[in-house]
Parts: C-alpha cells; structure tokens; sequence
C-alpha cells in the first residue's frame, strides 16, 4: 500500500461504522466511507464535535449538516495549496490519498534531466496537475466538467503557478485525445482517473470495464517516443490494483517495454493506526 502519510493539514483520526472522522487544516469533518465495514466505539470526543457531518439519506443521495464551517477554505502540501468546498455527495475538492501519487509525480519529473510533458485526464481540481507543473513540467489539463477546471484554476493560482505553462481545457477526454493523435501532439508522462460510470457529450455510455482498455489504446497514442510515466487511479468498487497493472504491462509494455507497479493508495489513521485502502492505482515507468 503507497501511503499518503506526509499531510500536515490533513489527517483520518478515526473510523467507525461505515464513517471517518476527518480534520482538514482546523475544522473537523464527518464523512461516509464505504471501506469503512467495522463497528467500533467511537471514544474520540471530536466525534460529537465536528464542524459538519454528511449523512446519508434513505433514498440516495445526502446532505451535510453544518455546525460551524466556512463557505471554503485551504489547506496546503508542500508548494501546493487547495481550496477546500463541501460539495454534493460528501466530497470537499480534493482526495487526500492522492498525495502519494503527488509525491511521485513530482519525484519523476525532477529526475527526468529534461522538459517533460504531462497530459491529465479527468483531472478533476487539478492535484496532479498543480504536482507536475510545481515540478516543473508543462501541463495539458483536461475535465469535461466546466467547473472543476475552473477550481483547479483557483488551486493553481493558490499554489502561486497561475504563470506555470498549464493549458485548461474543458472536454471530453476521448474526443479531445482523438484531436490530439491527429494534430500530431505528444506526451512524455500520462495521468489519469477515469469515471466507473458516466456520459459522453452525445449521450455515449461510458463503463470502466468495458470501456478502460480501448481507451488505455487510444491513450497510448498519444505517447512520446521517449515516455517517463503513466499513472492511472480507480476509484471502481471490486476493481484489484493487479488488474490495472496487467492493463498498463499489457497496453504499454507491447509498445515501450517497462513495468507497471500497482497496489492501493491508503491513508493512516491517527487513532487507531491502521491503514485506510482508498482506490486502486498503478504506475508504470521504462
């Protein structure tokens, strides 16, 4: 397991009943969490003290009932800054595991001893985007969700990279990586997270897995000769980390050799001292 358990802002202190109990910077967050199977006793005082706490409803869905939080506000790690919102369906903007894959991202491109060129699809508010070019890499973000890349805007301006040689598009990621292939564009390192389920701008149905391995060749053509890495998360219920990397041994290898790595992102929980699974993710390097 690639744990994130370098966060200063950000901790899981506890985990009960299908929920964790979270801090990000000075407010306290009740989230659900479907890994979460265990009922133990909620001790933690912080429990009964948080600032909000999503419930589920009986008929899908939720809500947050607030006690005492702002509107937004940030929480840093390292040279990068977000801008925290709670949102529908629990989510706050960022997912705090993700920071192992940052570390990566980041180690990767330092090392390079050249310009690398990164490429991040579905990429959400823009963690991965703001570690690659905080690294010092030019960045392609895309998201077919208007909004989110207008947040990753706001982090990247936050984190002080707002001048840093970031391209935002608002576009399906197929489409635009068909566009890319033909215009004759390239990249040396890929990231991604695609969706376990969604739609496409013409109603097309997107399954992740039917859909990942089609998708992982056409990805693959936009590749530069000479590639660092390719990165792809899932957040796909009953998805094994070994699957993804037999995936990417198998796109990837064919064309450029190298080896995929794979395993679960995971977080540590102060309390108790056990590690959070949080999604499948595999890497694969020359």
């Amino acid at each position: 397991m690639w744990l994130s358990d370098q966060w200063k802002d950000y901790e899981v202190i506890d985990t009960s009943n299908g929920e964790k109990l979270e801090r990000w910077g000075k407010y306290y967050l009740v989230r659900p969490d479907p890994q979460v199977i265990w009922d133990t006793p909620r001790d933690n005082p912080l429990w009964n003290r948080c600032n909000a706490h999503y419930q589920r409803s009986s008929s899908g869905g939720g809500q947050w009932a607030v006690r005492d939080l702002p509107e937004r506000w940030q929480i840093g790690y390292g040279p990068l800054t977000f801008q925290i919102k709670p949102m529908n369906f629990k989510h706050t903007g960022v997912f705090p595991e993700q920071a192992s894959n940052w570390d990566f991202i980041m180690e990767q491109i330092r090392n390079a001893g050249r310009p690398v060129s990164v490429l991040n699809l579905f990429a959400y508010t823009g963690g991965a985007t703001l570690a690659a070019a905080a690294a010092g890499a030019s960045v392609c973000h895309v998201d077919a969700a208007r909004g989110m890349v207008a947040w990753a805007r706001e982090n990247a301006k936050a984190s002080g990279l707002d001048g840093k040689p970031i391209r935002w598009i608002v576009d399906d990621c197929a489409k635009f990586v068909e566009r890319e292939i033909k215009r004759g564009h390239r990249y040396d390192a890929i990231i991604m997270d695609p969706p376990s389920y969604g739609r496409g701008p013409s109603g097309e149905v997107w399954k992740l897995e039917k859909d990942l391995h089609p998708f992982m060749e056409l990805v693959a053509g936009v590749l530069s000769d000479d590639p660092l890495f390719v990165i792809v998360n899932s957040y796909t219920t009953g998805l094994a980390p070994s699957v993804v990397g037999y995936l990417m041994n198998t796109v990837l290898g064919r064309r450029y050799s190298g080896h995929a790595v794979c395993g679960e992102l995971g977080l540590p929980v102060t309390d108790t001292g056990l590690a959070l699974p949080c999604g499948a993710t595999g890497r694969w390097t020359r």
